[in-house]
């Protein structure tokens, strides 16, 4: 053979530049698909691809479902007129050192001892104190008024206070306070929930439920399955309340009986030289299913001498 055509030859079996350098791209990209796109396992295919955030190492918790509660929604924010209340002898600051600011003070002591009784002591639905009286205008709702006050006044305590007196609701009046939802609306309609008809108030620790409007039916809608519910949710719901129900006068309206049957305590009113002992008898009897009554004498009148706070039970006049 030649040089020539051995030189030929040797041409024939050697990579030209050209093909040498594309053979090397081929490679390469072969390369980078096969680190971008990694064969997957058996294993691997069955695992659910994982999102950013739903990833082990950063949870996101799913909100829960609300659910619809008394007190889940923000219920109305008003004033209460304290210069009013300063008017009608009712007390409204700690610092209040008067002849019923101190009176009260005492009647409320026994009156959460009670509320909050353990073991033999507890009283069922402690928690939940009526205030009523024989007959209208003998004081029954300044004393309510008197001690949702007083007990707001507790740093560990918190105090919602009801008109229940639907014929002859005083409670937002005497407070300087307008409403126009309350416990009858609430008790009649199931869709309307009751934080729709709380008001929160300027005083920290109290609570407002106005009587809302009248009804034909007030007795058997405070009698109602549906009133039973309201008032375990309001007395269970936290342990450290206080419900004041301002009661119809036991001898003017049957209300006043079906209540006595829900509430753990009353604290009937009994005004000085007035309430005959007759009607308070028969008043007495008529809500007896309760089987924790205080008396409270009302509109007492006294010489002011050597006693420390005054008349003795007696809680001045409104």
């Amino acid at each position: 053979m030649s040089l020539i055509e051995k030189a030929a030859e040797k041409m024939k079996k050697t990579e030209s530049l050209v093909e040498k350098a594309a053979r090397k791209a081929a490679e390469t990209a072969a390369k980078a698909k096969a680190s971008v796109e990694p064969s997957a396992s058996p294993a691997d295919a069955e695992q659910p691809k994982v999102s950013e955030q739903t990833s082990p190492t950063a949870p996101v918790e799913t909100p829960a479902k609300p659910v619809s509660r008394s007190y889940g929604r923000t219920s109305r924010y008003v004033e209460i007129n304290f210069d009013e209340l300063k008017a009608q002898n009712i007390p409204v600051m700690e610092t209040d050192n008067s002849v019923i600011s101190e009176e009260f003070r005492i009647v409320k002591r026994s009156l959460l001892l009670n509320a909050f009784a353990k073991g033999d002591s507890a009283i069922k639905n402690g928690n939940l104190i009526m205030v009523t009286s024989t007959q209208p205008d003998e004081g029954k709702t300044f004393c309510a008024i008197s001690l949702a006050m007083s007990m707001a006044m507790e740093r560990d305590l918190t105090v919602l206070l009801i008109d229940a007196d639907v014929e002859k609701p005083d409670v937002m009046k005497r407070l300087g306070v307008k409403a126009d939802l309350g416990l009858i609306d609430v008790i009649e309609n199931k869709s309307l929930d009751l934080s729709d008809c709380l008001l929160k108030t300027n005083i920290p620790n109290l609570t407002l439920l106005p009587a809302g409007k009248k009804h034909r039916l007030t007795t058997e809608l405070l009698a109602s399955e549906r009133m039973g519910d309201i008032v375990n949710e309001v007395a269970k719901r936290y342990p450290d309340r206080v419900i004041i129900i301002d009661s119809p006068p036991v001898l003017a309206s049957s209300s006043a009986s079906v209540l006595a049957l829900s509430v753990g305590q009353v604290l009937y009113v009994v005004e000085a030289d007035k309430t005959r002992e007759i009607d308070l008898k028969e008043a007495l009897s008529m809500i007896g299913s309760s089987e924790h009554i205080n008396l409270l004498l009302n509109k007492s009148r006294f010489s002011g001498g050597k006693k420390k706070f005054g008349s003795y039970y007696g809680y001045g006049h409104q």
